[in-house]
């Protein structure tokens, strides 16, 4: 069995005194994406953040995380990200007041060469909006260029916090199209609430409860059980209805490709 690319152990993270997380545990595995499920406010975006060296100032982190053998914890951000570790954060984080170039450019890492080519064929609207300024993007164009100064370097390791929050239908498409394509290249730890694109992408599951892990495994699986994703993710039974649907087949056939069934 391949070693996972990050290994996170008894993980405790304390806020202005709330005590957000309390000893999580799990794998990333080095291919694929794992996704981390959860309701609101269970911790999934705090777990990212710890990851990446961002808890506030008022914080306190307790634990274990560690990319293959090197330890994250006592590192700052700017290193981890030098050392492949790319972050996609809630809500974009562009630069409105700079252009969509601008915004790339200051993604780019010194002394590597920027993947431009790679980014302007995943999106090409990137590449025909370089002079408009990013806060006059639509959201999804939003979306679209902060993955882009990711996908502008080299990564051991993508963590990607709800990318299709708040899109349209149509947006949110093209972005697990684009997600779908990356991961086929470098591993992907994803926050993602739309159930459609967890179906199409994860492979593997990690659900917190309450500041915990409550479940770990086969996300296909997961998604085929209804009454388990209802008292997990509060999902209705008809969106469970429809996973099991639409995910069985695609889920059977991943299982028998990667020797399981």
């Amino acid at each position: 069995m391949s070693e996972p690319v990050l290994s996170v152990e008894n993980l405790s993270v304390r806020i202005a005194g709330l005590h957000i997380l309390q000893g999580v545990s799990f794998e990333v595995a080095p291919t694929g994406v794992t996704v981390l499920l959860g309701r609101n406010g269970v911790g999934k975006t705090t777990t990212l953040r710890a990851i990446v060296g961002l808890t506030p100032r008022n914080g306190e982190v307790r634990g274990t995380i560690r990319m293959g053998a090197r330890s994250l914890l006592a590192r700052p951000t700017h290193r981890l990200v030098r050392d492949g570790l790319g972050y996609v954060p809630e809500d974009r984080c562009v630069f409105a007041g700079l252009t969509v170039a601008e915004n790339l450019r200051l993604a780019e890492r010194r002394g590597t060469t920027p993947a431009y080519d790679k980014v302007f064929a995943l999106f090409p609207e990137l590449d025909r909006r370089g002079r408009q300024r990013a806060g006059s993007l639509s959201g999804g164009q939003q979306q679209m260029l902060a993955i882009g100064r990711v996908l502008l370097n080299d990564n051991r390791l993508l963590l990607i916090d709800e990318p299709t929050k708040g899109l349209a239908p149509k947006v949110v498409t093209e972005v697990a199209e684009v997600l779908e394509r990356v991961a086929e290249s470098v591993p992907v730890l994803l926050v993602e609430q739309n159930l459609a694109v967890v179906r199409r992408l994860a492979r593997d599951a990690v659900v917190l409860s309450t500041g915990k892990v409550a479940w770990t495994g086969d996300a296909q699986e997961l998604l085929l059980e209804t009454a388990l994703t209802k008292s997990l993710l509060g999902v209705g039974s008809e969106v469970a209805e429809s996973a099991r649907s639409e995910s069985g087949p695609r889920a059977a056939q991943s299982r028998t490709k990667d020797g399981i069934a």
